[in-house]
């Protein structure tokens, strides 16, 4: 009888483990739970041994979308792949990053969105063999929205920012409470959803990228301008005596981004001995 019920409690361990184990399973078709009721989803490069620690490319999705819509991006994951990354795909607060001034909940600070991101960072070392002082956090529209809060609001926790089509909600903030990082903006130069000026939109209105880009300048203390051409780019960079920069990029056309940007983002901000 009692070896009866110390192998029952032997399964039943075994059992726990296993459903436990499960639970933790996650990747770029399942998603990563932190806390209740928010997740990421990853996907490491191909061929990794699940033992070398890798950087990541951080993608916040635009408006209504999700981690899982990026991650059915294959150009993103294999340019993450290719560069030798892992592609992390987070998922906003319900429909839209509940940041300062966005529509319908202009009052709230951005807490419950900091919350999350240091959460998901702090899982990524813990869970996967991800080395988060190589961490670069991109989005695009209202995703680069969620990436200049990023950058204002936590810093440090990434080792750039490179927000894409997308900057603060009116009013612009006057300063930060984060020290200054890199920072590469891109935008399309007749963009109609997020215009370089803002737009208005329901009770709020999106705000103006180069008050944003010269609140920056005087916050990081970046010096002035230079103008740089990068392919089809047309740049402006300005750089600080922390060695930090502060780019500026345009290209021609509208509301969107090619992935082939984020990979030239990542080799910059390679070049500049920040992702080493």
């Amino acid at each position: 009888m009692r070896k009866t019920v110390v192998l029952l409690l032997v399964l039943f361990t075994a059992t726990v483990a296993s459903l436990d184990r499960a639970a933790q399973a996650c990747g770029p078709d399942t998603d990563c739970m932190v806390g209740k009721n928010r997740h990421y989803r990853i996907k490491m490069p191909e061929g990794h041994d699940g033992k070398t620690k890798v950087g990541a490319i951080i993608f916040a999705h635009g408006y209504r979308g999700s981690a899982a819509g990026a991650m059915r991006n294959e150009h993103l994951g294999r340019m993450a792949s290719d560069l030798g990354v892992a592609l992390v795909a987070v998922k906003s607060y319900r429909d839209d990053w509940r940041i300062p001034g966005v529509p319908r909940n202009t009052g709230t600070d951005g807490s419950l969105e900091f919350d999350y991101f240091d959460a998901v960072v702090a899982d990524l070392g813990s869970r996967f063999a991800i080395d988060t002082n190589r961490l670069l956090m991109t989005g695009f529209s209202a995703g680069g929205m969620m990436v200049w809060n990023l950058a204002c609001h936590r810093s440090t926790l990434f080792a750039g920012f490179v927000p894409m089509s997308g900057t603060f909600w009116r009013p612009e903030p006057e300063t930060c409470d984060s020290p200054s990082a890199s920072i590469l903006h891109i935008h399309g130069d007749s963009d109609p959803v997020v215009p370089l000026t803002g737009r208005k939109i329901a009770d709020t209105h999106q705000g103006d990228v180069r008050t944003v880009l010269d609140m920056y300048a005087g916050y990081g203390g970046f010096g002035t301008a230079k103008p740089e051409i990068r392919d089809d780019w047309r740049c402006e960079t300005r750089t600080n005596t922390a060695g930090q920069f502060l780019d500026f990029c345009l290209f021609e056309g509208g509301h969107s981004f090619k992935t082939t940007y984020v990979r030239r983002a990542w080799e910059r901000f390679e070049a500049a001995g920040l992702l080493q």
